[in-house]
């Protein structure tokens, strides 16, 4: 955490248009210092030992040192110097910025593709402004982001708080109340909300769910088009599941994991049959800014798998998921959500946590294990 000092900040950019335009909105937010310019990887390097910053903004293409190579540096001699990186929105920066997000990058910007410079410039600092507070306020995001499974080695044990059986009629009103319904025995679905730090979290934590898990899991991470399908493509490599990018009106399958695509919003409906539930995906408008939003995925997973359901909420800037998580909770869903010390941003679990609708606290390297419990 940058507390009581200037978050010191070296930007990386092999465009000169998008050095001075980063450099000028990272001079406007407080407490933040532009200590220096590079335009490539190299020259970065060469002025980190004087200049001494805590985070880059870091081009993925350059020449001479790419942002990959910049990051794999950083990982082996500067673990502690955070970076965010400036994208571009093509299938081959989707794919580079997967890379550098598994090297440890707090997070990544697109370049904006507006046409008017007053545009882009506008766009460029809605994105970057709230990644730049998020960093300073974190707490050991670089560590985090680059010793995986440091911090999750002698982190709180697993909390839990146990729902009381409800009585038989659990959706009757009450005073005007809705009575929680309980819990149906093994959940036959997960659903995990994400955001900053989810990439490198869903790396860590999916490969150690079984091949045979035998439920399907349904995934909103917060990224834009494209960077969706090269995130699926990068965690069916890694994993004994099958992880896709969702498709509009695909039945969902046991032992599959599938991610809202970018841009879109993601739901559960009931197919032709009535016998199966299939994905549909919309244009519906975003929702708490996001689109994907959780809370809009987990509103329709409640709807068809009353008290057949295990919620899991991680890392992430914002509250997306909380009014999901409530209506889940009163449909009988096993709520679980991540500590706040293996959190890169404590943001989207935070008032799950505190509001007392989570059933298990856990660190990062125990959320595998409490899935699997939950649905076996």
């Amino acid at each position: 955490m940058i507390i009581g000092k200037k978050l010191r900040i070296l930007v990386v950019d092999d465009t000169i248009v998008y050095r001075k335009a980063v450099s000028d909105i990272l001079s406007e937010i407080p407490g933040v210092e532009v200590v220096g310019v590079a335009h490539n990887g190299k020259i970065a390097m060469a002025k980190i030992a004087t200049l001494k910053p805590d985070m880059l903004t870091l081009d993925i293409e350059m020449p001479e040192m790419n942002g990959i190579e910049v990051l794999a540096e950083l990982q082996r001699n500067h673990p502690n110097i955070g970076a965010v990186m400036v994208s571009t929105l093509t299938m081959d920066g989707g794919e580079m910025t997967m890379k550098a997000l598994e090297l440890g990058a707090f997070d990544f910007i697109l370049k904006p593709q507006s046409k008017n410079p007053t545009e882009s410039i506008k766009i460029l600092k809605q994105a970057l402004t709230p990644i730049i507070r998020e960093f300073k306020l974190s707490r050991n995001a670089s560590s985090l982001l680059r010793n995986k499974g440091k911090f999750n080695k002698g982190t709180k044990a697993v909390l839990r708080k146990i729902k009381k059986p409800m009585p038989p009629k659990s959706f009757s009103p009450i005073n005007g109340k809705t009575r929680p319904a309980a819990h149906r025995g093994k959940s036959e679905i997960v659903t995990i909300g994400i955001s900053t730090g989810g990439p490198n979290a869903l790396t860590q934590m999916l490969p150690m769910l079984p091949g045979n898990i035998g439920v399907p899991i349904l995934i909103v991470q917060h990224m834009p088009p494209v960077f969706t399908k090269s995130l699926a493509t990068s965690l069916n490599s890694k994993c004994a599941l099958e992880v896709k990018e969702a498709e509009d009106r695909e039945i969902i399958k046991n032992n599959t994991v599938y991610i809202a695509p970018g841009g879109k919003q993601m739901k559960l409906v009931a197919s032709a049959d009535g016998l199966n539930r299939q994905i549909k995906i919309t244009n519906d408008p975003p929702e708490n800014s996001c689109r994907p939003s959780a809370d809009y995925l987990f509103r329709s997973v409640g709807d068809y798998y009353v008290g057949r359901t295990t919620a899991v909420i991680m890392t992430g800037m914002g509250s997306d998921g909380t009014k999901g998580l409530n209506a889940l909770n009163l449909k009988g869903a096993i709520i679980i959500a991540q500590n706040e010390e293996t959190c890169v941003v404590y943001g989207m679990p935070k008032a799950p946590i505190e509001t007392g609708l989570a059933d298990v606290i856990a660190p990062l390297n125990k959320i595998a294990d409490e899935i699997v419990k939950s649905v076996r």
